[in-house]
C-alpha cells in the first residue's frame, strides 16, 4: 500500500487506515486488478490510469446549497455579520469538489452586495474535479436546491445541462490545494470546510484546524459539515455562534 501511496502523490498516511484500505480494495475492484502489487505497476506507465485512482481516493459528492438550512443561516446571519465590519470579503471554500459550495457562496454574495466584488477561492486535490468546476456545467440534480427564481436569474438552461453566469464564474478563482501539507493563505473573513475531514485520522484534522485558526482574521468564521466535529473548540481559538459556525477568538 505504501507504493500506491507514493504513487497517488496523496499523504494518505494523514487518512483513517480502514477506510483507505476499503478504498483501495473498491478500486481494485472498480479497475480489474488482481492485486496492490499489480495495481501499482499499471499506475507507474499510465497516468490516466493514476488519474482515475486520484478522481476516486478524493470522493467528491456536492451540489448547489447543500444543507439549505445552513446557508440560510450563511445568508442571514453570518455573511451580513461579515459584510458589516470588512466591506470586502475573502472566502475560501475548501476541498470544493466541482465547484457548486464556491458558486452557491458567490450567489448569496451577489445577492447581498451586487456592487461589490469579495474573492471567493475555491481549492481541492483533484485536478479533474476542478476543471468540471471552472466550466460551471452542471446537471438537474446539482442545482435541485437552487430557489426557482435564483435559478432563472443565476443559470442557463441548455437541453438537460444548467450552465452558471459568467457574472458568478467571475467570482470564484479555482486551485489545486492539498490540505494537508500545502500552504494556506491568510488573512480570511470565512473558511468553510464541509465534509471534507471525513476520513483524516484525529492528528491530520487537529493540524488543520490548527491551520484554519492562522488563516482567519481575528473575528473570521469557520463554517463545518455534519460529519466534522469540533468538540473542543476553545482548545483550538474558536467559539460555537450557531451550529457549524465557529468565530476566531480575537488573539
Amino acid at each position: 500500500m505504501a507504493k500506491i501511496m507514493k504513487a497517488s502523490g496523496l499523504d494518505l498516511s494523514c487518512y483513517k487506515k480502514k477506510q483507505v484500505q476499503r478504498r483501495l480494495s473498491a478500486a481494485l475492484a472498480k479497475f480489474r486488478h488482481a492485486n496492490l502489487y499489480d495495481y501499482w505497476r499499471t499506475l507507474k506507465e499510465d497516468p490516466i490510469m493514476l488519474s482515475e485512482l486520484m478522481d476516486f481516493l478524493t470522493i467528491n459528492v456536492s451540489n448547489f446549497f447543500r444543507n439549505i438550512g445552513r446557508f440560510d443561516d450563511l445568508q442571514t446571519n453570518i455573511l451580513p455579520e461579515l459584510i458589516g465590519t470588512r466591506k470586502t470579503l475573502r472566502i475560501w471554500s475548501v476541498g470544493c469538489s466541482g465547484g457548486q459550495e464556491p458558486y452557491s457562496i458567490a450567489i448569496i454574495l451577489n445577492e447581498l452586495t451586487p456592487e461589490i466584488r469579495h474573492y471567493i477561492l475555491g481549492t481541492d486535490v483533484n485536478r479533474t474535479i476542478l476543471q468540471v468546476a471552472r466550466d460551471g456545467i452542471y446537471t438537474e440534480d446539482d442545482v435541485k436546491e437552487v430557489k426557482p427564481l435564483l435559478l432563472a436569474k443565476y443559470f442557463v438552461k441548455q437541453g438537460d445541462e444548467f450552465r452558471v453566469r459568467r457574472s458568478i464564474k467571475q467570482m470564484v478563482t479555482f486551485e489545486t490545494h492539498n490540505l494537508l501539507s500545502d500552504p494556506y493563505e491568510t488573512n480570511f473573513d470565512l473558511i468553510v470546510c464541509r465534509n471534507v475531514m471525513i476520513y483524516f485520522t484525529d492528528e491530520a484534522k487537529s493540524n488543520v484546524f490548527k491551520g484554519f485558526y492562522q488563516s482567519l482574521r481575528p473575528g473570521g468564521v469557520l463554517f463545518i459539515g455534519g460529519t466534522e466535529t469540533l468538540m473542543t473548540a476553545s482548545a483550538y481559538g474558536f467559539q460555537l455562534i450557531s451550529p457549524f459556525f465557529y468565530r476566531k477568538v480575537y488573539e
